[in-house]
């Protein structure tokens, strides 16, 4: 996910805007979703999903057709003549879109509306938003609204900059119709977009970052390991998209290379390679920016992969080597308990049984302590004693600890990279051992 997250970074607006993407999404019990235009297509930058029966499946970095969704006409009202070239020529390459496994093929019943695109794209540009009724598959429906950059557009109108992204809110229609999207949400996602422009409008400029150099040098001791099965070429071109990220979202040639280590010549034919895949863009100023189709690169299918599962093999193997239990955990929304996400278990004759989902309260737990250590003092909470077992004390008073021996620099955990607890479990002559380590 490296090469997706250095475009993230660079770009900025899922950091500037997500938050307001997810509130919107709890104020109206709908998917709320950020994207981009990606040539003749559209990507999604966030997701905020509703958990339901029947949810979006939709990943962050998934192409989409731009003529079969809501945020598709917003983004061709900028298109120039040779965009709509491009398009014409893959539709007739492609009909049935087969080059979108984010979608179904296009069938039948929805040739004629995706025919009439262009009209939509007039439509859209006259009215500032986009419907999608069922496009994508039957009962999909969406609304969309342009977020545009800060300043003045082409025609020097305040606050009709480029579009930065569109927001949408998508349901179906078991839920709402898509004149009643337009009717009910639209005018509270046109407040939600305000907002998000105003956000875009005070947000200050990126701190330039440290820029990263030699990038590139272990691809020389990969291939002396490795000999002639690793490529070394492929290794290196790579390197060059991650020399992208937060505070250096354009980079000039030279850039590049000082930051990779490459010479200037292996620098400039990556970045040619690259904006033929349309990977890179260049610019007028001689500068190279990443764009959206580095999601295309593996980041759609890792985007959905959660920390448990991710956990999961770690689990296993820390489990059987120490030949114990492990478990992940996490501080509940109470903040007075843990919850369990994932957990690994020996095979022995008597094992403490608990599932993922078990809640216990984190003071009396080392995984617990180390996430209530976490947190500024002023945010700990440990909550109403009750009652567990026989075998653990139902006081809290030795925790935090006071001791010299259990504190570091007289502030418990408060400036160690990483933490450790041991602690009595809630089961009997049981004991267990935390850490945390910081994101």
């Amino acid at each position: 996910m490296e090469l997706g997250n250095a475009y993230l970074a660079a770009l900025r607006l899922p950091d500037l805007l997500s938050w307001r993407a997810d509130a919107l999404a709890d104020e109206l019990d709908e998917s709320v979703s950020l994207a981009v235009g990606d040539r003749d297509g559209i990507r999604f930058i966030h997701q905020a999903t509703r958990r339901r029966a029947m949810s979006l499946s939709f990943r962050i970095g998934d192409l989409l057709p731009a003529e079969r969704t809501a945020p598709g006409p917003l983004f061709a009202a900028e298109w120039t003549e040779r965009d709509w070239q491009r398009w014409r020529a893959r539709r007739a390459a492609d009909p049935q879109d087969r080059a979108f496994p984010a979608v179904p093929p296009r069938g039948p019943e929805r040739e004629r509306a995706a025919g009439d695109f262009e009209e939509r794209t007039r439509r859209a540009a006259a009215d500032g938003w986009s419907l999608d009724d069922q496009l994508i598959e039957p009962g999909l429906v969406a609304v969309s609204v342009p977020v545009r950059h800060p300043g003045p557009g082409p025609d020097g109108r305040p606050g009709a900059g480029p579009v930065a992204c569109v927001a949408s809110v998508v349901s179906h229609t078991s839920r709402h119709t898509a004149e009643d999207l337009r009717r009910t949400l639209l005018p509270r996602l046109r407040s939600a977009v305000t907002t998000m422009e105003d956000d875009l409008r005070a947000a200050p400029p990126p701190e330039p970052s440290a820029p990263p150099s030699g990038l590139a040098t272990w691809t020389s001791a990969s291939k002396q390991e490795l000999g002639r099965e690793f490529v070394e070429s492929l290794a290196r071109g790579l390197t060059v998209l991650t020399a992208f990220g937060e505070g250096r979202p354009a980079l000039t040639l030279t850039e590049v290379a000082r930051a990779t280590g490459l010479t200037r010549a292996t620098a400039r034919r990556a970045l040619i390679t690259y904006e033929y895949a349309g990977l890179v863009r260049a610019s007028a100023d001689r500068t190279f920016s990443l764009t959206p189709g580095v999601l295309a690169l593996g980041f759609p299918p890792l985007s959905r992969t959660t920390l448990p599962r991710i956990a999961a093999p770690h689990l296993t193997a820390l489990s059987e080597r120490v030949h114990e239990s492990a478990s992940l955990a996490v501080l509940a929304d109470t903040g007075t308990e843990i919850q369990y996400t994932a957990r690994a278990a020996t095979g022995r004759v008597m094992t403490t049984d608990i599932t993922v989902g078990t809640r216990l309260p984190a003071y009396a737990t080392s995984l617990g302590r180390v996430l209530l250590a976490a947190l500024p003092a002023a945010e700990r909470s440990y909550g109403a004693l009750r009652p567990l077992t026989p075998g653990r004390s139902r006081t809290r008073t030795a925790w935090p600890p006071s001791s010299p021996t259990s504190t570091h620099a007289a502030t418990p955990w408060s400036t160690r990279n990483w933490r450790r607890a041991c602690a009595p479990s809630p089961s009997p002559s049981t004991t267990a051992r935390a850490v945390w380590s910081p994101p």
